[in-house]
């Protein structure tokens, strides 16, 4: 395992930007976040010309790539020319969103099918994110996903399981099915807190993911909407030397 940061820890400043601040923190390795609506990277513009991103990229920082990570749904085309994309940067995962609550599970299943198709065929491993207002927000949606659609595994976000409407409840069932993480301090009650003052076991995370030989990224995934004054620097440094400590 080793430790990374979403570039959408600084989803309020440009990709560049994001890059930078990254390496000043000491972060070696990034996950790209991508989102149509956002300062950052738009998905479509990515994937219209995959070797001029990748050289703008080269260009832009040393940052080892090590997933991309999707805000929203796009459509197979796009998503085809970001696995091109990604093939040429060496990203082996990539996350996109499940399906809104009240989706019928097969539509689910049919779609994210297609996606797995596209994503095997340019060597990417496959995850669908966790989150509250999805059909991820329950542990047992999402491993039944996992189970209808072989080769499909999660990007656990324990804090939508600490703090949402299944908050309380055994999540265990889904770390067979773990492909990236994304991690932060939360509360019973916030999403997110200072480090320190949340509930989530990191040592136990650790653990439960060395249970299941995972030997992939622990990312960084502050929300800067969610900073509520505190240092956004000082956070990332924390949250980073506490991974490290445990690895």
């Amino acid at each position: 395992m080793y430790v990374a940061a979403s570039s959408q820890c600084f989803a309020d400043l440009p990709f560049s930007e994001a890059c930078q601040q990254l390496t000043e923190l000491e972060y070696d390795r990034v996950e790209i976040w991508l989102d149509a609506a956002g300062k950052h990277l738009s998905p479509a513009q990515v994937a219209a010309d995959p070797e001029a991103f990748l050289k703008t990229y080269r260009e832009l920082t040393r940052l080892t790539p090590v997933a991309f990570d999707l805000e929203q749904d796009v459509p197979i085309e796009v998503f085809e020319g970001l696995c091109r994309v990604a093939k040429l940067l060496r990203i082996t995962q990539i996350t996109i969103p499940s399906a809104e609550l009240g989706t019928p599970f097969n539509e689910e299943v049919d779609r994210l099918r297609k996606r797995l198709l596209v994503a095997n065929q340019s060597g990417l491993r496959l995850s669908l994110t966790t989150r509250i207002g999805q059909l991820t927000e329950d542990p047992r949606t999402a491993v039944e996903l996992c189970q209808a659609i072989q080769g499909l595994g999660l990007t656990l976000d324990v804090s939508h399981y600490l703090v949402g409407p299944h908050a309380g409840q055994s999540h265990d069932s889904v770390f067979p099915y773990v492909y990236h993480m994304h991690l932060r301090d939360t509360s019973p009650t916030e999403l997110q807190v200072p480090v320190g003052l949340g509930e989530v076991d990191y040592g136990r995370l650790v653990a439960m993911l060395r249970r299941y030989d995972y030997q992939r990224a622990l990312s960084v995934n502050i929300l800067p909407h969610l900073l509520k004054g505190s240092d956004r620097a000082l956070e990332m440094r924390k949250l980073r030397m506490l991974l490290e400590t445990l690895l």
